[in-house]
């Protein structure tokens, strides 16, 4: 029987775009020689895993920490002349203020069971934007509090602990199969994958097209 739902935070409750990201990249683009806001981001987010990737334990870098990596490298790689502190900030905002899908609010709301938030951002980004969209999950577990960043099992281990459930009481749902589908299987967690677009299809997890869907396997008992 499932007593708690694990739920992902950027891409998942809330999405990968909003103004200040928007701002972040239109400035890339008019300061550096790369010029295609789609091949910006790519890059960023490339940057992004490969740094998460190799950030574990003792050599454990913070969000934070990690974006000023970014930045400073991207003066290197596609000469980037800007203030990088501002862009810095815009990021931070951007942690806090993503606009909420508005599934996400319904899922809040009629989801059965305790949410737990898992996120690999701090956990004063995400409980601030979870303040400022009116959500309240039961308890926020977030990278930093096991030095590991998704799809590593320490942190869904975590939120195991915190919720007082054991691995099969629970459900972990987001958007990522690399980050979320395999993090919660290797800590024998089940998951489902919300997929809003087309995109690769995947036969070996359940998949839904956004978090209404949810609450039907919820309700109906079928991800018991």
């Amino acid at each position: 029987m499932i007593k708690a739902v694990f739920i992902d935070y950027t891409g998942t409750t809330v999405k990968e775009d909003g103004e200040e990201i928007r701002e972040v990249v239109r400035r890339v683009c008019q300061n550096s020689d790369l010029h295609d806001p789609k091949a910006v981001l790519e890059l960023w987010w490339k940057r992004m895993k490969q740094y998460e990737e190799n950030s574990y334990r003792e050599n454990y870098l913070t969000e934070d920490e990690i974006v000023d990596k970014i930045l400073r490298s991207l003066t290197v790689e596609i000469h980037l002349r800007e203030n990088l502190t501002e862009l810095h900030e815009l990021i931070r905002r951007f942690w806090v203020s993503a606009p909420v899908f508005p599934d996400a609010k319904e899922f809040f709301e009629k989801c059965p069971v305790p949410v737990f938030m898992i996120s690999n951002n701090g956990i004063e980004y995400v409980k601030k934007g979870m303040e400022e969209k009116q959500l309240q999950p039961e308890e926020i577990i977030c990278a930093d509090m096991v030095r590991a960043y998704k799809p590593h099992r320490e942190l869904f281990e975590k939120a195991l602990e915190i919720s007082g459930c054991s691995a099969d009481e629970v459900l972990h749902i987001g958007d990522s199969y690399g980050s979320d589908v395999l993090g919660a299987r290797a800590a024998a967690i089940r998951a489902v994958l919300v997929q809003r677009t087309k995109g690769k299809t995947y036969d070996d997890v359940m998949t839904v097209q956004d978090l209404t869907g949810v609450l039907y396997l919820l309700d109906k008992g079928e991800a018991v």
